[in-house]
């Protein structure tokens, strides 16, 4: 069984889920891929402990403090590819980006490859459940290109903002999958 919250945020409302235990889902109010992870109804539970614990890990994010992602029981529902994407993602320091192609070079020496493809890592990165604190927001182009959030890029824009990540070398694509 698998339960649900919602809680506002300066980005929209965020809509969490959880098993009973940990949390399994949080995706941002119209957000590409919303739900995708989990497959049943979920039933509104708005006081199990994880929701209060994330909620309140949320506030201190957007109040500007650095909540560390371990202090949540987090249960993502993938393959164990993009789990291990999703483990490389929450290593990226708070107001840091790094590329897809970082990320490839880290995914195929853990799986010892020579070389791994950056457009499987974006698809990792894009159907990751548990957007903002899984920091797929912190991942760009290997040009600079704020390609690829399911939340948006404006969303993207402003979650990088609030950390204080340097975006003079980073732009907009014309045209892309976060459009």
């Amino acid at each position: 069984m698998f339960y649900s919250t919602q809680h506002s945020s300066p980005v929209g409302t965020i809509t969490l889920a959880s098993d009973g235990n940990s949390l399994v889902g949080l995706w941002i109010q119209d957000q590409k891929y919303f739900g995708g992870s989990v497959a049943q109804a979920m039933t509104e539970s708005p006081d199990l402990p994880i929701f209060t614990a994330a909620k309140e890990w949320l506030d201190k994010y957007f109040s500007g403090q650095k909540p560390a992602i371990a202090e949540l029981s987090l249960a993502p529902n993938g393959s164990e590819f993009r789990k291990a994407v999703w483990e490389i993602l929450c290593e990226i320091p708070y107001g840091e980006v790094t590329t897809y192609g970082e990320i490839a070079k880290k995914m195929a020496a853990r799986m010892n490859q020579k070389h791994m493809s950056a457009q499987a890592i974006g698809g990792a990165v894009g159907h990751n459940p548990i957007s903002i604190i899984i920091p797929c927001h912190r991942v760009v182009g290997s040009n600079g290109s704020l390609t690829g959030y399911a939340g948006g890029i404006d969303k993207k824009i402003r979650l990088l903002e609030h950390e204080g990540a340097d975006l003079s070398k980073l732009f907009i694509p014309v045209k892309g999958t976060a459009l």
